[in-house]
Formats: structure tokens, sequence, C-alpha cells
């Protein structure tokens, strides 16, 4: 597997860079979140990020004045394990370099994706990176050995808290695991293990060899 930057043209169906954002004061704040003991973790708000100045621009800029949350996923990881989306865009600001595993939404067929269609992509430290609503992700990777990593997600506010309790009218509703977030689950994670849908066939990709 390539390793592409999220400024090669290879990035373009998948998301872009955003520019002109100080993130300064958001990335001190998230320094100071400490990491778990093992794996990873994930807030969908976090009251310190979102108390940073970028927050209105993130917000009223970003997002055309859409309500957002601040939060993070931070730990250590080279696993694809799963991948996920939303209907919106999210926005993903690292601390350090991290390293996201994306495929797009049309390359699901009967309700699974072949591991294969994944692309690795490396953004650098400090950058806003947009990842579009057609685009599956799931939690970055390090983007060096026996590293570790924190990345600032921005989404639409309430995105990732607990899902409604529906009905479902279609397969698509039973892949729904919280709110706005329809998730694909390997075979081999815990995720699957735990009853999410099992929507990824292949390797279960891991990039450690490649850092």
């Amino acid at each position: 597997m390539k390793i592409y930057s999220v400024y090669d043209p290879e990035f373009k169906p998948y998301g872009k860079v955003l520019e002109g954002y100080d993130t300064a004061g958001l990335i001190r704040a998230a320094s100071a979140i400490p990491l778990p003991a093992s794996g990873t973790a994930y807030e969908p708000s976090i009251p310190a990020l979102e108390a940073t100045d970028v927050y209105g621009l993130l917000q009223n800029n970003a997002y055309g004045g859409m309500p957002v949350e601040i939060g993070m996923c931070w730990g250590r990881n080279t696993r694809l394990n799963c991948l996920e989306y939303h209907r919106d865009s999210e926005v993903n600001i690292g601390e350090g370099d991290f390293i996201l595993l994306l495929a797009k939404q049309s390359e699901i067929e009967g309700g699974v994706l072949d591991t294969s269609k994944v692309k690795a992509f490396r953004a650098p430290a400090g950058v806003p990176v947009e990842v579009y609503a057609t685009t599956l992700h799931y939690a970055p990777c390090n983007a060096g050995k026996d590293g570790s990593f924190r990345v600032v997600v921005v989404l639409p506010r309430g995105t990732n808290f607990p899902a409604p309790a529906i009905a479902p009218l279609n397969e698509e509703d039973t892949w729904m695991t919280a709110r706005n977030k329809w998730l694909l689950a390997h075979p081999d994670s815990d995720e699957a293990r735990s009853g999410a849908h099992i929507g990824l066939s292949g390797e279960n990709i891991d990039i450690a060899a490649l850092l």
C-alpha cells in the first residue's frame, strides 16, 4: 500500500485541505489531554477544545453557521478495523502528522466493501483536512513507528451521540451505530464481535510495516 499526501491529486475524490485557519490554540488544548493507556479513545464533544478561538471560525466558515461539536480521537493505531460515514463532512486536525485510511461510499456493493479499495493518506500537523460525507473513514493511524496520535474531530453537533431508536426501513438503517454514524466492520474487529454490521471483506489492513 502506498501512503499518499492529502496534497496529492489522489486525495481530491476524498476531501480537501482547508486554508486560512490558525489552529495553534486548538492544538495546545488537544496536547494537554493525556493519551489512553492503550488503544484509542474518542469523545465527540470536549469543552476545552470548544473553548478555543477557532471554534467560531470552524462553525461559521467551515460549516456555514451550522452548530458544530469539537471532539478528539487519540491514542495508538495502525489498523483499519472499520469504516464509517456521516451525512456531512468531517474536519480532522492533528496535533502531529497522522494517516487516514479511506474509501468511497460508491464502492460499497451489496452492503460490503472490499478493503482492496482502501487508500492511505498522510496529513500534516495542524492542518484542517475536510473528509467528504461520501468518504468512508474511521480512527486515524499513527504516522510514525511506535508513535501515537491526537486528531481533533469537528462534526455537526450531535454526531456520534447515542443513536435514535428507530424501526429499520431498509438495510442501511441496520448499519447505524450512533447518531449520524453508519458503520461497516471487519470480521476481525472488536466492533464486529460486539454486533456491528460486517461490511468489510478482504484484509484487515495494518500499516505498521510501512511506518
